[in-house]
């Protein structure tokens, strides 16, 4: 039999900004609550729930990465609320849920701690399930970070990718010294501060995999006549010993000397030959180290340099979030 009960607009409105559901949806879901405002909060949660069901071995890739600091630049937050599809990703109001849940995320440490908090009288699992229903779309936070330093800056990148950096004082112009860096993570993807965090046994394993990579390749290069890639001997500048360093500089007075070049402007001549060597053999410090990184706004000098052009200050940590 046809429900009797009379539904206002006001009353829908009002669930509407309680939970984001759509009109027709608060309407139907206040119809079968016979009105009652709680329990058609309980009704929409069960419809996400069904829908979280029907899709949990769905893909969460898409979504919004937001990073936030606090008042005082000492903490700072970084998830990613993860979604199915860009268009819902973009959507004004599943980024205003991941920004209200990034302002949640100050009060815990973990993601776990995350999903149990409460959001408005419901846990932010709960949330997440409800808003399932009302999007249509599997949600779900699909990373979390958390930094604390003296000083905090963050950047993200069109809600894709989001980056906080900890610097160790609050030194002058720390907010532009702390974004830039920031950015730095952003694009290029550091994964550790420095070469000196690598474990001896990691730098081997990538030099191995790398070099099966490019023989393989020469192979195919050489039987097309194409140029063959160069075999690196190091990648990291952990490898380049002092004593490294030394043979590689006699190698390029060699070259100089087989060159025709007067041994008079080799000491002009050798630095930029030493550069280029260490340049092309500390390609996985370039890919994963920040510190060593070139510096994405002044390529001549990398992120370390850039940092201590700040003065007394290091880079005390930092964190990254992304889609995917």
């Amino acid at each position: 039999m046809e429900s009797t009960v009379k539904i206002t607009a006001a009353e829908v409105n009002k669930l509407r900004q309680a939970t984001g559901a759509g009109m027709m949806d608060c309407k139907k879901a206040l119809v079968e609550a016979e009105g009652n405002f709680d329990k058609a909060i309980e009704v929409l949660r069960k419809k996400g729930q069904k829908v979280a069901a029907n899709r949990a071995d769905r893909e969460s890739s898409e979504g919004a990465a937001i990073a936030k600091v606090n008042a005082d630049n000492t903490v700072g937050v970084a998830i990613v609320l993860g979604c199915e599809t860009d268009f819902v990703g973009k959507n004004e109001n599943f980024i205003a849920l991941a920004d209200q849940l990034a302002d949640l995320a100050f009060t815990v440490n973990t993601k776990e701690e995350l999903l149990a908090a409460d959001f408005g009288g419901m846990t932010v699992a709960d949330k997440l399930i409800e808003q399932t229903g009302v999007i249509g779309e599997k949600l779900d936070i699909n990373a979390f970070e958390k930094l604390e330093a003296p000083y905090v800056g963050s950047y993200v990148h069109i809600n894709k990718i989001a980056a906080l950096v900890g610097l160790t004082a609050n030194v002058k112009n720390a907010e532009t010294l702390s974004k830039d860096v920031a950015m730095q993570i952003a694009s290029m993807g550091a994964t550790t501060l420095s070469y000196k965090d690598f474990d001896p046994a990691y730098i081997a394993s990538e030099l191995e995999a790398r070099i099966a990579v490019i023989e393989k390749d020469n192979e195919e290069f050489a039987r097309l006549g194409k140029t063959l890639k160069n075999v690196p001997q190091y990648i990291s500048m952990a490898q380049l010993t002092p004593e490294v360093l030394a043979k590689a500089e006699e190698t390029a007075k060699a070259e100089l000397k087989a060159e025709g070049k007067p041994e008079q402007i080799w000491d002009r001549i050798l630095p930029g030959k030493l550069e280029r060597f260490i340049s092309d053999n500390t390609t996985l410090d370039q890919e994963q180290c920040l510190l060593d990184q070139n510096f994405i706004k002044d390529d001549k000098i990398n992120v370390a340099k850039y940092v201590a052009s700040y003065g007394d200050v290091a880079i005390a940590g930092f964190k990254r979030v992304a889609l995917g």
